[in-house]
């Protein structure tokens, strides 16, 4: 088998599982960090809002402008990764996202955390994409929606870690702003992604090539995406994900401050419910990608079908703690259905395309970031629980239109 840096062609099959693994391992890490990061704008939230003496609005709006930066972020490197190797690009948003969150200790005051929530969205954005262009790279059609149940179990395993660890800090009488030093890690590490994951630039994929190509060669990969033939599909996929955040914007985005202030539920607490919910989310992940290696991508819709029936019943119903636990790690193992779509929209397009493919899972962020600015101001008028309720409607459109798109796995049965 010829080395990495030879000019020749690797064959993905021929690269030894353990080393496969082995790339798999360095890429859950970096995307535990890059979910840690992004989640401190949901679950540090009122504490973000109350160190700068923020109002509802502008502290919701710092996931609005985060988001702005991650839709550009997927669509420059997303383009980036598929021209220069998205093993390159992956080294280069971990050192981009672990700076910024590391800046988030310097922020003093709302302009700042505008300017530093801007550069933290714009490299983590791209970590998705990046992330299912190398796995789809090395595993097969018929692994690949466990491996994304993993990559997103893993992004949820960081969330739950956040929300438990904020709520030990309080405990432990630590300052939040401890939890902002883990941008140190993917910083660190970054350089190590060059000797553990294979040069995909010369890896001939587990479903092979696409007219014999690896990289894309246009100057505007993201134009192929708009070709007569997909550009509806393209439209249809980029408004799905977009009600995806929204609901999850309008529900989960609020749930810390939900908690805390309409609830009353104490600080110590509060990371705790939030963590279940996420740890839920982590085994979702591995359930829905089982399924749609088995039954189809499209199977997993019903995710969202179940999550619209849990929300009503988590914000109306009263209910002891333990209780609310478990309705949020339900909840959370049905909003983990989104996790196929890694591979999913890798399939639908070809294989030179993987990463700009994948970036459209964060053009959706285009309806979702409006959703702060959105829910703030109605929940003034009208309670924050009725509002959070605007996630199940969100949620069951998205499911419909899933439901619309085209399959890329044949059921078991008829394969």
């Amino acid at each position: 088998m010829s080395k990495d840096t030879n000019s020749q062609m690797i064959d993905a099959k021929d690269i030894a599982l353990t080393r496969r693994i082995g790339a798999l391992a360095f890429l859950l890490v970096a995307y535990f960090f890059y979910a840690w990061s992004w989640n401190t704008v949901d679950i540090l939230r009122p504490y973000i809002k109350e160190s700068l003496g923020l109002t509802d609005l502008t502290a919701g709006s710092a996931y609005t402008i985060q988001s702005a930066g991650a839709i550009v972020g997927a669509v420059v490197m997303g383009q980036i990764a598929d021209k220069i190797g998205r093993r390159n690009a992956l080294v280069i948003s971990m050192f981009g996202y672990g700076g910024f969150l590391l800046a988030a200790l310097l922020v003093t005051d709302y302009t700042t955390l505008v300017m530093q929530r801007t550069g933290l969205g714009f490299f983590m954005g791209s970590m998705f994409p990046i992330a299912v262009g190398i796995y789809s790279g090395l595993f097969g059609r018929d692994v690949r929606g466990v491996i994304a149940g993993f990559v997103l179990g893993t992004y949820n395993v960081a969330v739950a870690a956040l929300g438990f660890l904020s709520a030990a800090a309080f405990k432990a009488g630590y300052d939040w702003k401890l939890l902002l030093w883990a941008g140190a890690v993917p910083m660190s590490i970054a350089l190590f992604a060059f000797f553990v994951i294979p040069d995909d630039r010369r890896l001939i994929p587990m479903d092979g090539l696409s007219e014999g190509q690896t990289t894309a060669k246009s100057a505007l990969p993201i134009a192929e995406l708009f070709k007569p033939g997909v550009a509806k599909q393209t439209v249809l996929l980029a408004t799905m994900t977009g009600l995806n955040f929204f609901a999850y914007q309008a529900f989960t985005g609020w749930a810390s401050t939900y908690l805390k202030e309409d609830r009353m539920i104490p600080d110590t607490v509060v990371g705790d419910v939030l963590g279940w919910q996420f740890i839920g989310a982590a085994v979702g992940g591995l359930v829905w990608g089982y399924v749609s290696d088995r039954l189809g991508r499209r199977a997993a819709a019903w995710g969202f079908v179940a999550a619209a029936a849990l929300i009503p019943v988590y914000l109306f119903v009263e209910m002891p703690i333990g209780l609310l636990e478990l309705t949020g790690f339900l909840y959370g193992v049905m909003l983990s259905c989104s996790a196929i779509w890694g591979p999913w929209l890798s399939e639908l397009y070809p294989p030179h395309l993987r990463s700009t493919a994948a970036s459209i899972f964060n053009w959706g962020r285009v309806i979702s970031m409006m959703a702060p600015l959105i829910t703030a101001p109605l929940a003034e008028g009208f309670g924050r629980a009725p509002v959070m309720s605007m996630a199940s409607i969100a949620f069951l459109a998205a499911a419909i239109i899933w439901m619309r798109l085209p399959e890329t796995v044949k059921p078991l049965g008829h394969r």
